[in-house]
């Protein structure tokens, strides 16, 4: 019996959609057959969407967040609390604090976390410009609301070492966030504890 087989571009579009994070093969060919089913209503204008993103959304130059402005929204914001930046591995951690309203401060993205294994070293991550920014005269506090991971606790203690020279207070976040969990998939009311309970590192 012949293997069924669809034209390229449906092959295509089922092999990007395999790319992202929780589809696998399967989920992505589901995934594609309703996108054509529901042609009208949703793959036109998310094929639109996604053309004006590839187009407008730029990485902030100053936090790291991404936006379809550089600065970004946030760090124009001028209600934000300049003395304190929130400091996260990922924009999906950003986005999580934002979702949560738990804080109100400026924030600076590493773009990952410090890893032996994965051959990431500070030099692939926004160190160097997080330490600047803490130099800043305004700045009085550093969150450090990382992954409560292995490779998060050593990210979070090369920073610590980091900026030990600034008069700065360093802090984590507290109680609920779960060893091993990740900010992306906490609950806001989890996410508002571990920022109202943060302790000295």
């Amino acid at each position: 019996m012949a293997k069924f087989s669809a034209g390229p571009e449906i092959e295509r579009l089922i092999q990007l959609l395999a790319r992202l994070p929780g589809l696998g093969p399967r989920s992505a060919r589901r995934a594609a057959l309703h996108l054509v089913k529901k042609r009208e209503q949703l793959l036109g204008p998310l094929s639109e969407a996604m053309q004006v993103a590839h187009e407008r959304i730029v990485v902030c130059s100053t936090c790291g967040n991404i936006d379809t402005s550089d600065p970004c929204s946030v760090c124009r914001d001028p209600r934000r609390d300049d003395s304190i930046i929130v400091v996260v591995a990922d924009v999906a951690d950003l986005w999580a604090l934002e979702r949560s309203a738990a804080i109100n401060a400026r924030y600076h993205v590493l773009g990952g976390v410090l890893s032996a294994m994965d051959g990431v070293r500070p030099e692939n991550l926004a160190i160097d410009s997080l330490v600047a920014r803490a130099a800043g005269p305004s700045v009085k506090e550093l969150i450090l609301a990382l992954n409560a991971t292995v490779d998060g606790a050593t990210t979070a203690h090369y920073i610590t070492d980091r900026v030990a020279h600034l008069p700065v207070k360093v802090t984590r976040l507290a109680h609920g966030v779960p060893v091993g969990g990740e900010l992306d998939y906490l609950d806001d009311g989890t996410l508002s504890a571990a920022i109202r309970q943060r302790t000295g590192f």
